[in-house]
């Protein structure tokens, strides 16, 4: 009889490919990456229970995972395996935390504090197979190997966490409209972050102090203002040096508010380590 071979985590076996790729699917997992060992992801990782049932803790809590229970765990939270029946099976989707910084995927740390509260959600049949119908879009964009890999499965994540949120607030009786101190800070940021690159300006429209306000931000998103900030007017500046390559550097350095181009030059090698016109080339 042929010995079978010893199961080996995806997420061990695949580690460089999840930080070359970004956002990897694993399918026919089978339990955690550590055994019945404590387990904390490097990475944001979002499984979903086709059969079976695994009873784990989640930070010390009971928590579970079986057939069409969507989970959806952020970085450095400890799991722990209690117990898993012999027909468990899963699919994960794993984010390397350098993906979280993708202006599409803001909505990721948006959610943060609801997903960490409470991690699962149970759907119906219907639910389950729209969820799995997306997955099953990231699969063959890594089928195909097509270009623009990395965009393409980031807007289909997008997609899947705001299907995901709109099940949470039917399941959980969750409210529709967040009143987070982040998410204004979030819409406050697109609307203001060209003239206004000072914490203190946005903890203002709050009515906060800016200490306050920093430790709240940094509370709910697990970033600093002022790191969201800088992240959104490089993203910004990355964007329209891709797409807008009609613009010279000097127009998009003025849409940007900056004085002058080489002001805007600077921040933009401290940030990046490249000069816009460096990145600009590298694409």
């Amino acid at each position: 009889m042929k010995k079978s071979l010893p199961y080996i985590h995806p997420m061990n076996l695949h580690a460089s490919k999840i930080k070359e790729r970004g956002i990897v699917v694993f399918d026919d997992v089978r339990q955690l990456p550590s055994g019945n060992q404590p387990f904390a992801s490097p990475h944001y990782v979002i499984a979903i229970g086709h059969r079976g049932r695994i009873d784990l803790t989640y930070d010390g809590t009971p928590d579970f995972l079986e057939q069409h229970t969507v989970g959806v765990i952020f970085p450095n939270h400890v799991i722990q395996q209690v117990s898993k029946t012999d027909d468990y099976l899963a699919t994960l989707i794993v984010v390397d935390v350098s993906v979280l910084n993708d202006p599409m995927l803001q909505i990721i740390n948006r959610k943060r504090y609801r997903h960490e509260l409470h991690p699962n959600v149970k759907l119906d049949k219907h639910e389950y197979k729209m969820m799995m119908n997306v997955v099953e879009g990231m699969r063959e964009i890594t089928r195909l190997k097509m270009a623009d890999h990395r965009m393409l499965m980031a807007r289909l994540l997008e997609f899947f966490i705001r299907l995901l949120s709109h099940y949470r607030i039917q399941k959980l009786n969750e409210p529709q409209i967040e009143k987070r101190v982040s998410e204004r800070f979030q819409q406050d940021l697109k609307e203001h972050f060209r003239n206004h690159r000072d914490v203190a300006f946005y903890a203002g429209r709050n009515f906060l102090s800016t200490k306050y306000f920093s430790s709240i931000i940094k509370q709910e998103t697990g970033h600093s203002a002022a790191y969201w900030i800088h992240h959104q007017l490089v993203a910004e500046a990355k964007m329209l040096l891709h797409v807008r390559r009609d613009l010279p550097i000097q127009a998009i350095s003025d849409m940007l508010g900056f004085d002058e181009q080489a002001t805007f030059s600077r921040y933009f090698h401290r940030e990046t380590g490249m000069s816009p016109s460096q990145f600009r080339n590298s694409d």
